[in-house]
């Protein structure tokens, strides 16, 4: 199991690749990368905030628990922090398994944590100012179906 969480950028087709070379046993690999958007096109920036240690721990706990839910092989999260622009990577997902199914699955739970319950604090950076960022109730939704 590999999760970092990490200020530089980082090449999620390099991390895929060596992901893959080392799932042995495997498939099926599923992989997602979120990157910031700009949505109603005024967003400069987004600044991510996380307590070093803590943030770590919960991302291990919930990918534990995606493991022994879904019988995983793998499980690699990385999430990033400080400030980034639209377009820039802000996360990757990958998850290994015998069967796509699970994988899957086991992907999708882990972003829907990753995007609700995990221990980062987003702020949007406009022209108008800063303002946090709350969760939404589809995220809610989506992390209930869990």
């Amino acid at each position: 199991m590999d999760i970092r969480v990490q200020e530089a950028p980082f090449d999620a087709g390099a991390e895929l690749n060596r992901f893959s070379a080392g799932a042995a046993g495997a498939g099926a690999v599923v992989s997602f990368s979120g990157i910031v958007r700009d949505v109603e096109g005024r967003l400069n920036a987004m600044e991510i905030e996380h307590y070093p240690g803590m943030t770590e721990r919960a991302i291990r706990d919930i990918a534990d628990q995606a493991r022994e839910r879904w019988s995983l092989l793998d499980v690699m999260v990385i999430h990033r922090f400080g400030t980034m622009r639209p377009g820039d990577q802000i996360m990757m997902v990958a998850t290994a398994s015998r069967h796509r199914v699970a994988a899957f699955e086991a992907a999708e739970f882990l972003m829907d944590y990753l995007k609700s319950r995990a221990p980062f604090w987003k702020k949007e950076v406009t022209d108008e100012g800063k303002t946090w960022v709350d969760a939404t109730q589809a995220d809610e939704e989506a992390l209930n179906r869990w």
